[in-house]
């Protein structure tokens, strides 16, 4: 019997069905097609006939893409998030990186009628892409969103990717870091630069929705990583690219560093979901291997300190999922508005935890939990990702607390 039950009350039918087509969909999909990309140089997992693209064929077909405005037009606010919560983290039971992955494809649509763009919205449709939301610098990490900070409007702390006015078109000048997701692959992409005369440094900055195959827009190398291995990133270089008014979406310095703030919180929030599936996935190994692992003559779950270690692991689990979708749920509430606090203790808590349970997983396989024969040392990698991903942990936590 599984220890995991939701608890969530608004639990329909529909999302009970489709929670089980996303599990199986993780099991014999992601899960195998995963360990294989894991052993793939990152050039190999982009290539033509990995089986990343066997797996996004898949994806396509299992309804999903768009999330989370794909699961129809008559859901409530909490519905949506209810369902989307336990949509996502079924998937990264499966593997976080190739979700996130799949979960960029055709995202470009989405984000600009949430801009209120429906120009662009219908330009993306047709090209049907991954998208990539590109913050991270190499000068410039996680004080990317230190809005509250001095150093934020220092005119001299301007980003890596400056920006400047020529008639009606924007030229772009230098670069993202190797940390974009999706960065080699994605055909468009949410773009944030500082203008280069900024007098309040890099609040003085311009937001654009582009095509990444206008001329002068070039790629760095995939990104050799320890853990999510499946999930590629790596950089954007900008040499005088010229971008058309029609890309523009605001320089307004108050839009700007809310729309830094808010696709902050939706990140932020977003991982949150997906840690709790990865924690999930290294509580079950756990548990599977303790029931069939013998020592003294008898599995080791028998053992009294086994069972408590985990009760705890499952405690964690269950604490960090509950306040993980009281968060995603207030945020679709707020349209992406919750104070950045919450959303910065979802992110924290929930890749904490993963970390934590995947290392209890290891230690509870013993000199097994060591092999990649066995899948808990990747876990414990993907999971050691998702300290630093999308915000280091200390970092948030200092910028979070700023609100206070």
């Amino acid at each position: 019997m599984n220890p995991c039950i939701d608890l969530d009350v608004g639990i329909t039918e529909e999302m009970l069905a489709l929670r089980e087509t996303c599990h199986r969909f993780a099991a014999e999909v992601l899960r195998p097609i995963g360990a294989r990309l894991d052993r793939m140089t990152p050039e190999e997992v982009i290539a033509k006939g990995s089986p990343l693209w066997e797996g996004l064929e898949k994806f396509k077909q299992l309804g999903l893409v768009g999330m989370p405005d794909c699961y129809g037009p008559d859901l409530t606010p909490e519905a949506r998030a209810l369902m989307h919560a336990m949509v996502i983290e079924e998937l990264c039971w499966g593997d976080v990186g190739l979700s996130i992955t799949y979960a960029l494809y055709n995202l470009g649509p989405i984000v600009a009628r949430q801009m209120g763009r429906d120009d662009l919205a219908e330009f993306f449709a047709r090209r049907e892409e991954f998208f990539c939301l590109a913050l991270t610098e190499p000068n410039h990490g996680t004080d990317t969103v230190a809005f509250n900070e001095a150093f934020f409007r220092d005119p001299q702390g301007r980003s890596d990717l400056r920006v400047r006015r020529d008639g009606d078109d924007y030229i772009l000048n230098g670069q993202k870091a190797a940390w974009v997701s999706c960065g080699t692959l994605a055909g468009c992409g949410m773009i944030f630069a500082t203008y280069e005369d900024s007098k309040i440094g890099r609040a003085g900055g311009a937001v654009f929705l582009l095509p990444l195959d206008l001329p002068g827009i070039s790629r760095g190398k995939p990104l050799d990583k320890l853990g999510q291995r499946t999930l590629n990133q790596g950089e954007i270089f900008f040499d005088n690219v010229r971008v058309p008014q029609q890309f523009f979406l605001t320089d307004d310095p108050e839009m700007y560093t809310m729309m830094l703030s808010g696709f902050l919180a939706h990140a932020n929030t977003a991982m949150g979901l997906q840690f709790v599936g990865v924690a999930r996935a290294a509580f079950d190994h756990a548990l599977a291997y303790a029931k069939e692992r013998v020592q003294g003559g008898v599995p080791i779950i028998q053992h009294q300190s086994v069972k408590t270690r985990l009760f705890n692991m499952f405690m964690k689990l269950e604490s960090t999922r509950s306040h993980v979708r009281q968060v995603a749920i207030a945020n679709y509430q707020r349209m992406g508005m919750i104070p950045f606090q919450y959303a910065a203790a979802s992110k924290i808590l929930a890749t904490q935890t993963a970390f934590e349970l995947a290392s209890e997983a290891i230690q509870m396989f013993g000199g097994n939990g060591l092999c990649r024969e066995y899948p808990v040392e990747k876990i414990f990698r993907d999971a050691r990702a998702g300290l630093i991903e999308d915000g280091e942990n200390n970092m948030l936590a200092i910028i979070a607390a700023n609100n206070f």
